[in-house]
């Protein structure tokens, strides 16, 4: 760890929030020259009152190119495109460009897992801190969650473990930064508005690798090995499936870690195919840490999943009800469609973009019933009739919990999955699965 390469240089953190804030607190604790810039004006003065105090210079309302001229370093918060002619200006000048994740080996030696791909991040990181929990030792989970990765450096000890999302936008600004184990979950097409190909999103994910050493271990998805092929690393790579053979794989209904059987899958709370794969690539991970059988299985017999991404609520009369807000596009609706073998009573709606249900169709052959509400009410109701799917309108998720508890019987699933976005009728997915779980403990 080696703080002094920062003292006394002039350094730029571009963007506040979160990982802003914790930019700038690690530069002042390392004695560096910190000018933060914004392209918000800062309207809290006893904020700007504090930074100013700690020397730091805040350019807020743009970022004048001519602050460039004797940077040495910029932080830039993740959610700022590089296409911005600031950065663009940097690059130019050859001024280095990171983010905070990139702090993270300077403030601490703590074991780091890192965890991206395209889904199932956030699942895979909390099922990770989980079954460490269970085990006595100590997870911090950071990064693209939420809590900035160098703030919990600093919180972090010896014996501490760095379990870190990481999202591409972070990974395209790291240079040095390795964790000990790498987890991929998978690779899919996203955040294309960003990214200026899928090429780049590829390399961003796969930066999580370019600085591996031969103790470390790359955790990836067999049925996309193939993203490997160019990999010539020294790190030993383990790979989990969901299909076949691997790792961590599934055998006769059970989860399999080397050959060793450690629960059924009837017995694992989380549903869904696409889940037992977050499973698998969390399981092998935090066998790299010496977590035992024990406290893997009580994790998997106790985990409901992440507020509002899958989310087990509970059962009222042998129904099972499920809350899935975050589901705001055909594609996260369609894993949770199929995550279920039993008739299921679907709830969806909300924000008109004039998207086509037509793609759900190979994915509701299970669905008996549909709830629709909100703008889409009407468009995911014609798209119910030519399934040959009964339907019901509701005003919001609230009332259509209590409508769906009239239609489901005795060993059926109550599915909130809206496939939309929430702006209609809420501020956020949260607010609007807030609202859906309002609506199951009326009736609870």
């Amino acid at each position: 760890m080696s703080h002094s390469k920062y003292k006394d240089k002039k350094v730029i953190v571009l963007g506040y929030g979160r990982s802003g804030r914790s930019a700038v607190n690690t530069m002042i604790r390392f004695g560096a020259n910190v000018v933060l810039t914004t392209n918000e004006i800062f309207a809290d003065e006893s904020i700007r009152q504090l930074l100013k105090g700690q020397g730091v210079e805040i350019v807020d309302g743009h970022h004048p190119v001519s602050l460039l001229n004797d940077a040495e370093l910029i932080i830039k918060n993740p959610g700022i495109p590089y296409s911005i002619e600031f950065i663009q200006e940097a690059e130019q000048r050859g001024i280095t460009i990171i983010t905070e994740v990139e702090l993270t080996k300077d403030i601490t030696d703590a074991g780091i897992i890192g965890i991206t791909g395209t889904n199932g991040k956030t699942t895979v990181t909390h099922l990770i801190g989980d079954m460490m929990d269970n085990d006595n030792k100590k997870p911090i989970l950071c990064g693209n969650i939420g809590y900035p990765a160098s703030e919990a450096a600093f919180e972090a000890d010896s014996d501490s473990v760095l379990v870190m999302e990481l999202s591409s936008f972070q990974m395209m600004g790291v240079n040095n930064f390795k964790p000990d184990v790498a987890v991929l979950t998978n690779i899919y097409e996203a955040h294309m508005d960003y990214h200026s190909s899928k090429e780049e999103y590829v390399n961003a994910k796969l930066s999580l690798l370019n600085n591996l050493t031969g103790s470390d271990t790359i955790v990836f998805n067999n049925r996309q090995k193939g993203f490997l092929d160019s990999y010539r690393g020294p790190a030993g790579i383990k790979y989990f499936t969901g299909e076949g053979y691997a790792d961590a794989y599934i055998e006769d209904g059970y989860i399999c870690f080397e050959d060793q059987k450690l629960i059924n899958i009837d017995n694992v709370l989380l549903r869904g195919s696409h889940n037992y794969e977050n499973i698998l690539a969390a399981i092998i991970a935090v066998k790299q840490f010496g977590v035992s059988d024990e406290a893997i299985i009580r994790t998997l017999k106790t985990f409901g999943g992440i507020p509002h991404r899958m989310e087990y609520l509970g059962i009222i009369d042998g129904v099972k009800y499920y809350n899935d807000s975050k589901a705001t596009n055909n594609l996260a609706t369609s894993f949770a469609l199929d995550s279920f073998e039993a008739p299921t009573v679907w709830i969806a709606g909300g924000l008109d973009r004039g998207q086509s249900f037509d793609e759900l169709s190979k994915h509701a052959g299970r669905v008996k019933h549909l709830v629709a509400y909100g703008e889409t009410a009407k468009r995911l109701s014609e798209f119910a009739r030519m399934q040959n799917i009964g339907v019901s309108l509701a005003e919001n998720p609230y009332h259509a919990v209590l409508e769906a508890k009239e239609i489901a019987e005795d060993g059926e699933i109550v599915l909130f999955s809206p496939a939309c976005a929430s702006w209609d009728q809420y501020k956020d997915y949260e607010a609007r699965g807030d609202h859906y779980k309002e609506g199951f403990h009326k009736i609870y």
